[in-house]
């Protein structure tokens, strides 16, 4: 038996009996919601590390499990171009989610507490993914995402008719950036279409993959295992039909490109990005780069949201594999996300911390914490707000019935 099984039958038997020798004992629903008044609740500081104390199901074994929204870790780095580390991301965001709890949980920004509103939010551990082998761990990635995003909602039945409660939805704690070409190709599955992609990130991530110059491989060749990597996931994603593109946006760019020229824009656009460098904001400001995403993505269409720690100025998230100065401050890329709240975001990442690297302070781990957290606020309200159209129109309907 392994060994995952045995606290959850332990847990099962002393629910209907006491040690064998012993008189059997029931429990009753009144005794029960005693103990878990005075005992169910942790500290900042106490309890097992899930996600902001969710509970833990690991979803992927256990697919009776209904949720709406889960959290899942991808603990991979092998696809790195300078420092490594990031494997041990899910853990640091973890960690740093430990003061975020249910009982002081709620956003003022947004009117409402994710963690008590009408969506079941669970933490499903990590997808086990291999260190030694990038073919197998794309395998591996892609078809966790698929087993975990075709899963219905717990809440679908609450709103038949909205189409936003119909599949489950998934936040990745990463890992490193190319864990998003395996997520999109599950979204790709389950909503039939592209999908559009709102990316912060100091980097494009849409280089041809022979812009990481060997002589040992073919650049024509696409299936070199080392084309996957954390610059060229979204490359890929073009490649295969993946990405929306007219309706996908990168924000906060101020990386160096290759070569002599301006190549890799060029090539980023004819993919069908629009670019929003870390510049803009100057000139801009939070609302001008809010309004730009808003224009260019939209209300309706599915939305893949990718966040890489690195598009925070460094000197506040030191902890990323890729730091590149002058970034924007982690105040300013929460504005910016509370600002997209009406995105149709299906999906999302926030990836590239690598702890080793950060301080004492744990700042990265801090900063991405709450970029999750701001994530799943603009996901429930988006479900408030379909509940919403969805009464508006039923009241509608009933008016012209009358009529």
């Amino acid at each position: 038996m392994k060994l995952s099984v045995l606290p959850l039958l332990a847990a099962s038997l002393s629910a209907v009996s006491a040690h064998e020798g012993h008189e059997s004992k029931e429990f009753s629903t009144a005794h029960l919601l005693e103990l878990e008044k005075k005992w169910g609740t942790d500290w900042g500081f106490s309890g097992i590390s899930t996600f902001a104390h969710l509970p833990h199901v690991r979803c992927l074994s256990h697919p009776e499990t209904a949720y709406d929204i889960g959290i899942i870790g991808a603990p991979f780095d092998t696809a790195v171009s300078y420092r490594p580390g990031a494997r041990f991301g899910p853990r640091a965001i973890r960690a740093g989610s430990a003061r975020q709890t249910s009982f002081r949980g709620f956003n003022p920004r947004a009117g409402i507490n994710p963690y008590t509103s009408w969506a079941s939010i669970i933490d499903c551990g990590d997808i086990p993914i291999t260190p030694f082998d990038n073919a197998l761990a794309l395998r591996q990635m892609s078809e966790a995402y698929v087993e975990l995003g075709d899963r219905p909602a717990r809440s679908e039945s609450r709103a038949s008719s909205n189409a936003y409660h119909h599949k489950a939805k998934l936040l990745t704690l990463g890992g490193d950036h190319s864990i998003a070409l395996p997520a999109l190709r599950a979204l790709k599955e389950v909503y039939k279409q592209p999908i559009a992609v709102v990316h912060f990130d100091a980097h494009l991530d849409t280089w041809h993959p022979a812009k990481y110059p060997s002589s040992w491989i073919d650049p024509e060749d696409e299936s070199t295992p080392s084309f996957f990597n954390h610059g060229s996931m979204f490359w890929l994603a073009a490649k295969e039909g993946l990405i929306a593109n007219t309706s996908s946006v990168h924000a906060g760019l101020r990386t160096r490109i290759s070569g002599d020229d301006d190549a890799d824009w060029v090539d980023d656009t004819q993919q069908g990005w629009k670019r929003i460098l870390t510049d803009d904001i100057d000139d801009i400001g939070t609302r001008g780069i809010i309004d730009s995403i808003m224009q260019r993505v939209g209300t309706e269409y599915p939305v893949y949201l990718s966040i890489d720690i690195d598009v925070i100025d460094p000197g506040l998230a030191p902890g990323t594999g890729t730091p590149e100065p002058g970034g924007w401050t982690t105040r300013e890329l929460i504005r910016i996300l509370r600002g997209i709240e009406a995105l149709n975001v299906v999906g999302a990442d926030v990836v590239e911390v690598s702890p080793a690297y950060d301080g004492s302070a744990e700042t990265t781990a801090l900063a991405a914490a709450q970029v999750a957290y701001e994530v799943l606020t603009n996901m429930v309200k988006r479900g408030l707000m379909e509940e919403g159209k969805t009464a508006a129109a039923s009241v509608g309907e009933a008016a012209r019935d009358e009529l």
